[in-house]
């Protein structure tokens, strides 16, 4: 009997202009996970559409268990046991916990109508079981990124499914809520369910996986048990190239005061945050998940108010009661969520690159579309952004290329300050390094940046301090030549305090 879960066979897909799959085979067996790799516009988000129904494949066949299945919706493939964490979380904030929980398949009583006691009998259970300490009838818009992350890893695993697709399911957790989702997994394991696990953190890949397959370009480069492969074989197969330095850090001249906080408070969210950033440096800004660095950052920028503090921008004191005084005074920031805080999905790349410049492009109240095009077009090359064209919606691009056109924008806006929220979340290795390579470049032109990142290894890699932070306090700042892992998760978790 064959251990082979799902097999997919000769798949095909093009949309206008491009092909995004060919000729794509690879087969998950029973109760392993099979990682995915490959670039940011590698195809894995289309083949996983294909897979749920959102997609159909101009060719190709989809086997489980070695019959063939036609998956025309979501709703189709979770008939056949397939369930799906997708990176772009998919949730409804003005609903509660329970309800999204059970969003499209509220059971009803004998009458027709929602069996509402046995929805918040479930849903107390399904929290009590993962120790998730919410109220069934607590409504989303209340928690975090890292809350509503785990309750969507909940709810594909209560779905009773045989296949599970986790797209970036650690992108917005906690150390400790992904060790619970790698306890999860080996569980699931246990009982037979299969796991096709996407990401762009190859160290996660190498402790979970078992097998994994790489594509590139729209195809299948390789795919092989993970005991036979390391590190850089995967990320040279997902590039096409191998990259020498993952982290194309320079060392700067250094030059005057570009930003300064001087005791900035908001109670109850974070206290007495003090900080300075030169001309030509990176600021790096290190901690677990709800320290309070995202809520400073948005604060400083003026997006959130403050209780008290000082802001100074080339030694000024300045006010930051809103982003357009911040934008004003040069100082820009790029928000952790592309699609909450960040693109327009119906929008093209143009118009999303512009958005925060049109007043440059503005004269006599007419838009100088030649100028704006010309300018874009000239920063895009700088950024080195892959789009087939300026008017093709910016939903259409990868992840990576996403966040290349949001710097874009900030960069039209000649800023001498730029806060950079995970700059390189859910992005490839080889976008990743495409960012790094920008920053270098950025203050290479003395400005300065405060980079505020999940990722200690790239913190490490690409500052020149790092602020640490823990409950909404700077607890630590440490020098490039004292970097550690170590040390900042001392800070992180208030042991030298």
């Amino acid at each position: 009997m064959s251990d082979i879960k799902m097999r997919v066979a000769g798949v095909e897909k093009s949309f206008p202009g491009v092909k995004a799959l060919g000729n794509i085979d690879f087969a998950v067996r029973k109760g392993t996970v099979h990682a995915l790799c490959g670039e940011n516009g590698a195809g894995k988000s289309t083949l996983m559409k294909i897979i749920m129904g959102i997609y159909k494949a101009d060719r190709g066949q989809i086997y489980i268990e070695e019959k063939p299945v036609d998956i025309k919706s979501p709703i189709q493939a979770m008939e056949h046991g397939i369930s799906m964490i997708a990176q772009e979380l998919n949730y409804v904030s003005e609903l509660s916990v329970e309800e999204n929980l059970f969003l499209g398949r509220l059971p009803v009583t004998r009458f027709g109508k929602v069996d509402w006691r046995r929805v918040r009998r479930e849903a107390k259970k399904f929290l009590e079981d993962e120790g998730l300490a919410y109220a069934p009838d607590q409504k989303l818009k209340t928690l975090t990124v890292s809350d509503i992350q785990m309750l969507e890893i909940i709810k594909a695993i209560t779905n009773n499914a045989e296949i599970i697709i986790m797209d970036e399911p650690t992108s917005s957790i906690t150390e400790r809520e992904v060790k619970l989702l790698f306890e999860k997994i080996g569980e699931l394991k246990e009982k037979g369910v299969s796991i096709i696990y996407i990401s762009h953190k190859m160290e996660e890949v190498f402790q979970i996986a078992d097998d994994i397959t790489i594509l590139r370009d729209g195809s299948v480069v390789s795919t092989d048990r993970a005991e036979d492969l390391d590190m850089d074989t995967v990320i040279a197969r997902m590039v096409g190239r191998k990259i020498e330095n993952v982290y194309p850090k320079e060392e700067i001249d250094h030059g005057s005061m570009a930003l300064e906080v001087e005791h900035f408070t908001k109670e109850g969210i974070f206290e007495d945050i003090n900080f300075h950033v030169r001309k030509g440096e990176i600021v790096g800004f290190a901690g677990l998940v709800g320290a309070g660095r995202t809520e400073t950052m948005r604060a400083v920028f003026g997006l959130d108010s403050h209780d008290s503090g000082i802001v100074k921008i080339d030694g000024e004191e300045v006010s930051v009661k809103c982003p357009e005084e911040s934008i004003k005074k040069r100082m820009i920031m790029l928000s952790e969520s592309r699609r909450d805080d960040g693109i327009i999905p119906p929008r093209s790349v143009l118009e999303n690159a512009s958005l925060a410049s049109l007043k440059n492009f503005i004269y006599g109240g007419f838009a100088h579309r030649r100028k704006e095009r010309s300018k874009v077009t000239e920063m895009f090359g700088k950024m080195n952004v892959k789009t087939p064209s300026l008017e093709t919606e910016i939903s259409k691009l990868s992840g990576g290329n996403q966040q290349k056109v949001l710097l874009a924008r900030w960069m039209l806006c000649d800023p001498e300050v730029m806060i950079l929220d995970e700059p390189t979340r859910g992005i490839d290795v080889g976008a990743k390094f495409e960012i790094y390579r920008l920053m270098t470049e950025i203050v290479k032109e003395q400005r300065a940046i405060v980079m505020v990142s999940s990722e200690l290894p790239e913190l490490l890699g690409m500052c020149d301090r790092i602020y640490v932070m823990c409950q909404g306090r700077i607890t630590g700042c440490v020098e490039r030549n004292e970097f550690s892992q170590e040390m900042i998760m001392k800070y992180a978790t208030g042991l030298n305090v």
